[in-house]
């Protein structure tokens, strides 16, 4: 039976770098799309498209983090990892105070995850960028949202302790009981 893992956090807790690894390592593993989105947007003239339309930016997300679900169900992989899921999005919207419609709740009902693993927010290593523009105090205030989205549907949430990425990529590991 396939299990759908979810790494979850604000901007720049350091999940990706920790997916990055799980890719090193040879498991099949969805990366954040958002840089993607923002990316086409920018190339398009507009600067942050979730700031400017961000209804639009949640439907792009919408569509392609539904796209990866499907596409991991459809795999063969025991173990298949997401960077950011589909609750993410309304608690965004959420925290924007951006009114949406009930079809994002909908699809983060129908498309459940089996295991949550929360990064928290950690000044040491937050970094703005390009398409992360959140300071510490944002990523702060997103984790919030995050975590109420996924508590309010039910998940029960994995906290990933600070550590090198190795040892939060071994921890995340070991509580699936994969091997390291």
């Amino acid at each position: 039976m396939q299990q759908k893992i979810l790494l979850i956090g604000g901007p720049g807790t350091g999940k990706t770098s920790v997916l990055n690894t799980l890719i090193k390592r040879n498991f099949f593993c969805f990366p954040e799309i958002s840089r993607e989105v923002i990316l086409k947007a920018q190339e398009q003239g507009i600067d942050q498209l979730f700031l400017t339309k961000p209804l639009l930016f949640s439907e792009m997300l919408l569509n392609g983090r539904e796209q990866q679900f499907l596409e991991a169900v459809k795999s063969k992989e025991e173990i298949v990892f997401f960077d950011r899921g589909i609750p993410d999005i309304h608690a965004y919207m959420d925290y924007f105070k951006t009114a949406y419609p009930s079809i994002y709740i909908e699809k983060s009902k129908q498309y459940k995850y089996d295991k949550v693993f929360h990064f928290s927010p950690w000044k040491d290593i937050h970094e703005i960028d390009n398409e992360r523009y959140e300071t510490f105090e944002e990523t702060t205030a997103i984790d919030v949202f995050l975590l109420k989205s996924y508590t309010d549907l039910g998940y029960h949430i994995i906290n990933v302790p600070f550590g090198t990425i190795e040892e939060r990529t071994n921890f995340v590991l070991h509580s699936l009981s994969c091997k390291l």
